[in-house]
């Protein structure tokens, strides 16, 4: 992308609330404490606009996870959580709302500054829909509940039968850099729904709302050891929670090849797993759309968020009657989302997350280049000091057997490819291990349940995407993951059910 104005990539200044949480003693959160780590080692924190290292937290050892799932273990055996009443859990978890909506400014800051996204759509977007996942959770604090049952096969009035419902026990839960503090409350607020007790690890490259986060959870009055935070590699901490044997459930978001190894590891003791994993989601657009509505719309579909996003429309499969003008449109956005600072109020696309994800996707980038695929737009790196920005890029002339196509890239990349034959764009929509999302743009609303039907992926758009509510399930097919998370599915996850059978 040729840039029709020079953009200053200076990184503005941060504000006092985020200098006081950058500034904090490098520790970790344990049965409702601050405490130090058992090692001395610290990871650095670097703000992905300028790679200036800011902050550090610790390195958790693996004394410091086995005291963190140790103080989860009491907290759920001696009941300090799971046997309050319900509407006291509702109400924590309401508070904890609250206090994440009395904090958005600065929560909406660190997550820029750490992640790299625009404070803007941090604003209204992460901080809005973590502060949702709550509100939303704590509803189902009282409405947990089994069912009487008549025996099938015994005479009536000899067995009184009936399910219960109980919290599944301590969750290890280890979320993703991308959504940070989104991910962390979309896990901890059906637990805590639930009864269950937690500790959380959030990803080494982003874990300064996660710890900010235990601050207010313990302000809001959760008791000790409910809700533990550390800090660390996945490596080492992660593995070590998903291996340790007082943990009853793991919870993971992140990539198919690192889901894979938790569900090898937590069979050793056969824990309950959920898993959302990655994507490749095609997006076909049918040759009735308004171009002018459609085009905006499939930009911001891989634009959004630096393209870091495991639902990111990055196989756009356009008819060939619109797809000049569906690229041609999506190629007149580039100004909106050239890459800013994150905290640049005209941002709508920041840098991406590291040197290593830029590195990544730029080498994705290159390989399609190698293989004979043609940049319509971006495809380099925007001058910038010391910042990890990558230009908005449109692939043209690809093939199902390109990397590109077939690999998710995690980046602002997007693949367009033409079609004629609608079963034969399904039939290319689902060539992929990957089943996460895909986006349907027609004005034909017979076609879109037509299409959303046959397209094997957990989430189907239409006219829109990336849309995100705590009340709808959300899983992925094949390669994409294994159970759901958010609604009542999302709750489900942490829970048993129990039969109990008493002869009248």
């Amino acid at each position: 992308m040729n840039e029709m104005t020079t953009i200053d990539r200076t990184q503005r200044e941060y504000s006092d609330a985020v200098k006081k949480a950058l500034a904090r003693k490098p520790q970790l959160y344990i049965n409702g404490e601050w405490v130090d780590s058992s090692g001395g080692t610290t990871i650095d924190v670097e703000d992905p606009s300028n790679g200036k290292v800011i902050s550090s937290f610790v390195e958790a050892t693996d004394k410091d996870v086995d005291r963190a799932v140790a103080a989860a273990r009491v907290a759920f055996d001696d009941g300090r959580w799971r046997n309050l009443p319900p509407v006291v859990r509702e109400k924590t978890l309401h508070k904890i709302a609250d206090l994440i909506e009395a904090h958005a400014d600065e929560l909406a800051e660190l997550e820029a500054i750490d992640v790299g996204k625009p404070k803007g759509m941090a604003s209204v977007v992460d901080v809005p829909g973590a502060a949702n996942h709550f509100r939303y959770m704590a509803g189902w604090a009282g409405k947990i509940n089994g069912d009487t049952l008549p025996p099938y096969s015994m005479p009536g009035n000899m067995m009184f039968a009936y399910t219960l419902k109980e919290p599944v026990g301590v969750c290890a839960q280890i979320v993703p850099w991308n959504f940070p503090l989104l991910m962390a409350c979309l896990k901890i607020a059906p637990a805590l729904a639930a009864g269950c007790t937690t500790v959380l690890k959030p990803a080494e490259q982003t874990s300064l709302t996660a710890l900010r986060l235990a601050d207010l959870i313990h302000e809001a009055g959760v008791p000790a050891g409910v809700v533990n935070i550390i800090t660390g590699y996945g490596h080492t901490a992660g593995d070590r929670m998903v291996k340790h044997p007082d943990v009853d459930k793991v919870a993971f978001t992140g990539s198919t090849e690192i889901g894979k190894l938790i569900n090898r590891n937590a069979t050793e003791h056969l824990k309950k797993v959920t898993l959302e994993l990655g994507g490749k989601s095609p997006v076909v657009v049918m040759p009735d759309v308004d171009v002018a509505e459609t085009a905006p719309g499939v930009a911001g579909a891989i634009f959004f968020n630096s393209g870091q996003v495991c639902v990111a429309g990055s196989r756009l499969y356009a008819h060939k009657s619109v797809f000049d003008k569906v690229v041609e449109g999506m190629a007149a956005t580039a100004d909106f989302w050239a890459p800013r600072p994150s905290l640049d109020p005209a941002a709508h696309m920041g840098p991406v997350v590291s040197k290593e994800q830029h590195d990544r996707v730029l080498g994705y980038i290159e390989a399609g280049k190698r293989d004979g695929a043609s940049v319509l737009m971006g495809g380099d790196a925007p001058s910038a000091d010391g910042g990890y920005y990558i230009n908005p890029t449109i692939l043209t002339d690809v093939n199902p057997q390109m990397s590109v196509v077939r690999e998710e890239i995690f980046g602002p990349v997007v693949v367009a490819q033409r079609f004629e034959d609608l079963n034969d764009v399904v039939k290319e929509a689902n060539d992929t291990p990957y089943g996460l999302a895909a986006g349907v743009w027609t004005k034909d609303a017979s076609a879109a349940v037509r299409i959303a039907s046959q397209l094997k992926a957990g989430t189907v758009w239409v006219n829109c995407h990336a849309m995100i509510d705590p009340a709808l399930p959300f899983g992925g097919y094949k390669e994409s993951g294994l159970g759901h998370e958010q609604g009542r599915l999302g709750l489900e996850a942490y829970l048993e059910t129990k039969s109990v059978l008493m002869k009248l």
